[in-house]
């Protein structure tokens, strides 16, 4: 992913420590070590929160491998190993996102909301989903709190599917199945996403200490806590429902999300 960046720009981020490596527990590598994640940051975002400006810090992160070892590994994809080859991409073509309020890194037990990328609801403004206004929603909690982060994760679209296939599955609701079911028939998971990226940050960021995860997503907490990350509380984030998405919100509560049962 780095192969393009002019070395003396390189070096002028890593001096500056806008750049950095992490390893598998979010500890930061100076010398030695085998590199997972490079973080680089933090990049000041103003963003009106509320009527508020905020000026927020985003700190973009992705998995450290470099194009020539995906090349390598295109290479040696043989036949029914497609599926394995398109995970390989997924997780490591994506450019991740933390989005934090002022004084995140040093706050105790903040509220962080981990996002998946949805182009439909977040920028496009579709009510088939709930996923705009709970990302709006979840910056006007963490201002109200005092603290938080948005960890967004660029390549969650339609739970790991992507954006082309995700409209395919919309077509596959319209004419009568649920937003699992399109999914399958297109021979793909019902939910691809992994979070562990996202833990691996956090534990950086936050020197280990624990999150209160905005979330109805028991997924996102098993995942955050595999990747190390420690989870104080779950706060339930419902927002957006409306006559579009009532039988997607209902499918996902179906799947075990903490949704309430009056819809």
């Amino acid at each position: 992913m780095f192969s393009y960046v002019d070395p003396s720009i390189r070096a002028q981020l890593i001096a500056k420590h806008q750049l950095i490596d992490l390893d598998r527990a979010g500890r930061e590598i100076t010398e030695h070590g085998q590199p997972y994640i490079s973080v680089l940051g933090p990049v000041t975002i103003p963003r009106l929160i509320h009527g508020r400006e905020v000026p927020l810090e985003w700190y973009p992160f992705v998995r450290r491998m470099e194009l020539a070892q995906v090349l390598e590994a295109a290479s040696e994809v043989t036949d029914g190993a497609s599926a394995a080859f398109r995970e390989l991409l997924h997780a490591n073509m994506s450019v991740n996102s933390v989005f934090a309020l002022p004084g995140f890194r040093a706050s105790r037990e903040p509220l962080v909301r981990v996002h998946s990328c949805c182009l439909t609801g977040d920028i496009f403004g579709s009510m088939r989903c709930d996923c705009g206004p709970q990302l709006a929603a979840a910056f006007e909690q963490m201002l109200d709190a005092g603290a938080g982060a948005v960890i967004y994760m660029s390549g969650h679209e339609g739970r790991g599917i992507g954006l082309w296939a995700k409209a395919i599955t919309y077509l596959l609701q319209d004419a009568g199945q649920d937003t699992f079911q399109a999914n399958v028939s297109l021979g793909l998971p019902e939910d691809s996403r992994d979070f562990t990226d996202a833990a691996v940050v956090l534990r950086h960021l936050l020197d280990d200490r624990p999150i209160r995860l905005l979330s109805n997503n028991p997924h996102k907490k098993a995942d955050l806590e595999a990747g190390g990350q420690q989870i104080a509380a779950v706060v339930p984030l419902v927002s957006g429902i409306t006559q579009h998405n009532l039988r997607y919100i209902r499918s996902k509560r179906a799947k075990g999300h903490l949704l309430p049962g009056d819809l």
